[in-house]
């Protein structure tokens, strides 16, 4: 028996492992799924696994953690607004809660440098810090993703522009990831949430579709849980701005868009593009159904 403590993409994977290995797991939430990330998107992740199985303790937040005399770990826990406490045994706790940097105890503070509330480093666009010839790359760094890949491709391009005269700066703003959750969950640019916060109400069109893979038909599996979404800003001839796709091998479908979308593609690009059939990437080339229409996303055949 598991405890999960936390909602991070972390947290939820290996929940969603653990459950599939056949382990009792459960997650504690404190507020949100997947916090930064597209929140339509979270909440189904966390409906799909809760119905394969995991279970969610959602509004709490830990007190204390104690060993049993069983050699249990006997886990204290409230709602978060602080009212009556209770607990549960587990054999393994998972605390994924996120992490801060290290940053303190180099005393970079006494060169000038200008620290976040998590302690991590404010850089120029360039990764430069206050003192000029030092640079701060990857988790250390202030509003940066927190992703291998994306460390290694800024720190990649910060040795060109040293050594070899490169004037390439990193983007941070369409970089694709995924969640590899029991439904994956890909995604680039903006959640529905801060394209509308940028750009405004008025300004967004979504498309949507909710799809069965295949592959999935004769299983009779995921019939109403694969679901995928372009964020496209209306001022800008349908740019799209988001894109977000649950289901099998998202990020497969997910890495190629990425390049589309830095050179600026558009909704009629999607729509102008030949899918391949039957596949579930196939869908992103099909979608008619937008979110102000009203419409029922889902969609009927394969």
């Amino acid at each position: 028996k598991t405890l999960v403590i936390g909602a991070s993409y972390v947290a939820l994977e290996c929940a969603g492992f653990l459950t599939g290995l056949g382990y009792d797991t459960t997650v504690m939430v404190r507020s949100i799924f997947l916090r930064g990330f597209d929140q339509q998107m979270a909440n189904k992740i966390g409906a799909y696994m809760e119905k394969t199985g995991t279970k969610f303790l959602r509004g709490f937040v830990p007190v204390k953690a104690e060993k049993t005399k069983e050699g249990k770990i006997k886990v204290t826990y409230k709602p978060k607004d602080g009212s009556e406490e209770a607990s549960v045994e587990v054999d393994t706790l998972l605390m994924a809660i996120g992490r801060v940097p290290e940053t303190k105890w180099l005393n970079v503070d006494k060169l000038g440098f200008k620290f976040d509330r998590l302690g991590k480093i404010l850089t120029a666009t360039n990764e430069q810090t206050p003192v000029p010839n030092i640079y701060c790359i990857g988790d250390a760094a202030s509003e940066k993703l927190e992703l291998t890949p994306v460390a290694i491709q800024a720190g990649r391009l910060l040795a060109a522009r040293l050594y070899q005269r490169g004037q390439a700066l990193m983007r941070y703003d369409l970089v694709p990831t995924t969640v590899f959750t029991p439904l994956e969950y890909g995604a680039i640019g903006l959640s529905e949430e801060d394209a509308i916060e940028k750009y405004g109400d008025d300004n967004i069109e979504v498309y949507h579709s909710t799809f069965r893979p295949l592959e999935m038909f004769l299983s009779k599996r995921m019939e109403e849980d694969c679901y995928t979404k372009l964020v496209c800003n209306k001022a800008r001839n349908e740019t799209v701005v988001g894109f977000h796709i649950l289901g099998p091998h998202a990020g497969e479908m997910t890495q190629g868009f990425a390049v589309a979308m830095r050179k600026g593609a558009t909704k009629a690009d999607f729509d102008a593009t030949v899918g391949i059939h039957p596949t579930a990437v196939e869908e992103l080339t099909l979608l008619e159904i937008t979110k102000s229409s009203g419409e029922s996303s889902m969609k009927a055949g394969c």
